[in-house]
């Protein structure tokens, strides 16, 4: 059995969960609504605010969308009630993130400034050399994250770039000259 298929999802109070046919799940809570297609395979159960997902047999397939569909309903419903968050930090001489309506702009060495639209639903802030994104989607908050840090990832040898908080860079000694 799935330990992480296995354990029940509590619906906090606020939350409101429909299973509609072909388990298209909607989750509407106090942030906003989320609804995604789940594999039609599972049974899910709501009874007495905590829902179930179940799987038919053992099956390999049916084994690995346990797990999954179990951990995508829970991030609906952390998502409408808490939200997500992603924090980049931009390190390097003359590098800038600045931010103009739902326009973040970033200078990273290049001849031109960068600039990218934030997606529908998602939200950005620059705090000193910091990028907050924002949403209730987990999954578009880090598709947007790594696309903001794709545009100069952070290099080994001077650490300059765009890294998560909590990514540490392995540096590298750079070449050293003959005597």
């Amino acid at each position: 059995m799935s330990r992480i298929g296995k354990m029940p999802i509590a619906i906090p109070a606020g939350v409101t969960v429909d299973i509609a046919e072909n388990n298209k799940v909607t989750v509407k809570g106090p942030k906003g609504e989320l609804s995604r297609q789940l594999a039609p395979e599972m049974e899910l159960k709501i009874e007495n605010d905590e829902l179930t997902v179940s799987r038919p047999n053992d099956l390999k397939r049916n084994k690995s969308l346990h797990g999954l569909t179990r951990t995508l309903i829970h991030n609906m419903v952390v998502g409408v009630t808490e939200g997500y968050k992603k924090t980049l930090e931009v390190n390097g001489v003359g590098y800038r993130a600045a931010k103009q309506g739902k326009k973040l702009t970033l200078n990273l060495g290049y001849s031109h400034p960068v600039e990218m639209e934030d997606p529908e639903g998602l939200t950005t802030e620059v705090q000193d050399n910091k990028i907050i994104v924002s949403g209730i989607d987990k999954e578009k908050v880090g598709q947007y994250a790594a696309e903001i840090r794709e545009k100069r990832a952070p290099e080994p040898y001077k650490g300059k770039g765009i890294k998560y908080d909590y990514e540490v860079i392995r540096r590298k000694v750079g070449k050293t000259g003959k005597k």
